[in-house]
């Protein structure tokens, strides 16, 4: 299938690290790795391995519009809702990474395929794609539920400074994509940052009130749908299957990283960075269907 240019505007460890698996994808090309300090690492090392660089930000894309068809956002929250406008109107489609929430949230299981026709799509948080889909399934069996909360807990080393500024911004866009996709109005999202040497992997729990489950059914669901994450995020994992305890259901996912350009820890970082890398590859399958078609 014919590749797709893509622009990754940002370029601290997400922009890096998706830089490196763009550079794995049968389907995706890197057009420009764009951003604002011609002093950074990042884009020096983008450079040493022939990769087409620039300073320029969201401007390079302006100037060269053919640069790219797609484009990943990994700056900030703020700073996207300036960029969403402008790459709309050079019709770009667009994988927000920050918690931003310009475009409707995008999650590779659970509606990719209703959202592909949009301008622009959010990934929501890492915290909201490694546990949104968990709380989905239980929701699924148990419409009944009453109130659900997620706790993100990741190494502190891996969050870097845009992660940091956003936190409010992340656990509020965490939990109104709880609430889109369970329905459970009482949501909740929580992030931990943890100091821990040698740093400690992502491990997210969700915490759900329900009465009378059906926990062989939860059980299931949960199983299918941690089977269905691992197809693109390969170290995503169950950690604690679902209990019941007084009331309160408890699951535990855990998510190592490929280690790609990331330490193996910053699961958090990757959980992301793959959710948008497989709507990007199944936006150009989409893309070359049509064209296909066309002609």
């Amino acid at each position: 299938m014919k590749k797709k240019r893509v622009a990754i505007l940002g370029t601290g460890n997400i922009g890096m690290d998706l830089l490196y698996k763009v550079r794995k994808s049968n389907l995706l090309e890197c057009g420009i790795f764009a951003g604002r300090n011609p002093e950074s690492e990042n884009i020096q090392n983008a450079a040493m391995i022939g990769v087409p660089t620039t300073a320029d930000s969201i401007q390079y894309i302006v100037n060269h519009p053919d640069c790219c068809e797609i484009v990943f956002d990994a700056t900030s929250a703020s700073v996207h809702k300036v960029h969403a406008p402008i790459l709309k109107k050079l019709g770009k489609f667009t994988i927000d990474l920050t918690p931003a929430h310009v475009g409707p949230f995008c999650i590779p299981v659970l509606n990719t395929v209703d959202v592909l026709n949009c301008p622009n799509v959010n990934m929501i948080t890492c915290g909201g794609q490694a546990t949104v889909p968990i709380a989905y399934a239980i929701a699924k069996v148990q419409p009944n539920l009453k109130y659900i909360e997620m706790v993100a807990t990741i190494a502190s080393k891996s969050a870097g400074p845009g992660t940091r500024a956003n936190i409010d911004e992340f656990t509020q866009t965490t939990a109104d994509a709880l609430r889109q996709f369970t329905g459970v109005e009482q949501s909740k999202a929580i992030i931990v940052l943890n100091p821990a040497e040698p740093p400690i992997t992502m491990r997210n729990t969700i915490y759900a009130t329900i009465d009378d489950p059906d926990m062989a059914e939860i059980e299931r669901a949960v199983q299918e749908m941690v089977e269905a994450i691992q197809k693109y995020v390969p170290g995503y994992h169950l950690v604690l299957p679902p209990i019941m305890e007084n009331g309160r259901l408890t699951v535990s996912i855990g998510v190592e990283g490929s280690g790609d350009f990331l330490p193996h820890y910053a699961g958090n970082l990757d959980v992301i960075t793959c959710a948008a890398i497989r709507v990007a590859e199944l936006y150009v399958e989409k893309e070359n269907e049509r064209d296909d078609t066309v002609f």
